[in-house]
């Protein structure tokens, strides 16, 4: 796995350095900032991807706020996604709360749209979702985030939270591997 590791990385490109994805959060947690001042809202970061970018993100939000965690994973370490596999959900109350869901791309759509779908189930007042990379595939999707820091055409990526078969979700920078 590690040769196949390094030939990926050594042909990778950057499509964002670490200077333009902090500015990116800025501008994200400024919107977010804005629309839930006084919002009291549970953060739900999207476990693992999205623990990178709510990191970053959790440290410019300036409302009180309380955290939780959520994973449903369509991929389990590979390159293609599945069924959705629930395997944590939030332990504090979703009930009459304003949710805000962090993950690190919207790709599909898939997963995210089961999250929302979860927190409506559990009695949220509302759900936001935040997202770092916002993939353009070509058609629409069944769910849109209320806060994008940035997009990219259909590509697979990797860095900020986003891995490449559990690996390099640590690269500082938003790398996509070489078409094949």
């Amino acid at each position: 796995m590690l040769n196949e590791l390094q030939q990926m990385l050594d042909n990778a490109e950057m499509l964002y350095d670490e200077q333009a994805v902090e500015a990116a959060l800025d501008n994200m947690a400024a919107d977010i900032n804005s629309k839930l001042a006084d919002s009291n809202p549970l953060v739900l970061c999207v476990m693992n991807g999205g623990i990178v970018v709510s990191g970053k993100l959790l440290t410019r939000l300036t409302m009180p706020l309380n955290i939780d965690a959520i994973n449903a994973s369509r991929y389990r370490n590979q390159t293609f996604g599945g069924g959705i596999e629930w395997i944590l959900k939030p332990r504090t109350s979703l009930q009459d709360r304003t949710v805000l869901i962090i993950d690190d791309i919207l790709d599909e759509g898939i997963t995210l749209a089961a999250i929302y779908e979860y927190c409506i189930e559990q009695g949220a007042r509302a759900v936001y979702s935040a997202v770092l990379i916002d993939k353009n595939i070509g058609h629409d999707k069944p769910i849109k985030a209320d806060f994008v820091g940035l997009t990219t055409e259909n590509r697979y990526l990797f860095g900020y939270g986003m891995d490449y078969k559990g690996y390099c979700r640590n690269a500082a920078g938003i790398y996509a591997c070489k078409e094949a």
